[in-house]
């Protein structure tokens, strides 16, 4: 496994992304294009210490790869965004 810092790249913090963490509690992410969705969720896991439910992946128009990563219900997304100071 790389290193969790080398996989997750940035948090997106866009109208959608905000929503996602209030109604769904998911993440977004930008990440490395290699990674793939099991190195995401032990990045993840390992950065927040937290738990991760569902890692869903898609490759923007860009050619970026970003991650949406549902937390298991014991664990609030919006505290995390607190902390990455995207709410």
């Amino acid at each position: 496994m790389k290193d969790p810092a080398s996989i997750i790249k940035r948090s997106l913090a866009t109208e959608k992304s905000l929503s996602l963490i209030e109604k769904n509690n998911t993440l977004v992410f930008i990440v490395d294009l290699r990674a793939s969705k099991s190195d995401i969720r032990e990045a993840v896991e390992k950065l927040f210490n937290v738990k991760v439910e569902k890692v869903n992946t898609l490759i923007t128009m860009k050619g970026e790869k970003k991650a949406y990563v549902k937390l298991k219900p014991e664990y609030k997304a919006s505290e995390i965004a607190t902390r990455l100071g995207l709410i």
